[in-house]
């Protein structure tokens, strides 16, 4: 099965305060497929976090198709331990303001993405994403969108 790693990084100035949002995807060969960043408004960074991974699960089913995503294992990778143990069951949602987004993703993996992980790494593997999270803090409201 094909291997596709996707990075995703959230944040929030004040928290809750300006909010951004980034992900980096990478190929098999570790090659990057496409960054994308987005604006979030006045959030939280938990919010964040969980709009990153929305983020980066939405461009990547743009990249590939519905079709062809099945034939990928996906891995998410995220410096948020809360929403990387969330995702994957070991931690429950205290948060209310946080479920919709749980449902969203949760929706993707059952219709979009059967081979899904998700994996907390420290925030030093993170840097990519974090820069895109960071711009679109900076930018606000800008949305970014590059082909490598």
């Amino acid at each position: 099965m094909k291997r596709i790693t996707v990075f995703t990084d959230g944040g929030a100035r004040g928290n809750p305060g300006p909010a951004g949002a980034g992900a980096v995807i990478f190929d098999e060969n570790d090659s990057v497929l496409k960054e994308v960043s987005k604006f979030l408004g006045r959030q939280t960074n938990n919010f964040a976090e969980y709009e990153a991974v929305i983020l980066g699960l939405q461009t990547l089913k743009k990249v590939l198709g519905k079709k062809k995503l099945k034939e990928y294992k996906v891995e998410v990778k995220l410096d948020s331990e809360l929403v990387a143990e969330q995702l994957s069951g070991s931690y429950q949602i205290k948060e209310a303001s946080l479920i919709p987004q749980f449902i969203k993703i949760h929706n993707m993996r059952i219709s979009d993405f059967p081979n899904i992980s998700f994996t907390h790494i420290p925030r030093s593997e993170n840097k990519k994403a974090d820069r895109l999270a960071n711009e679109a803090m900076d930018k606000k409201g800008e949305t970014k969108k590059l082909k490598l």
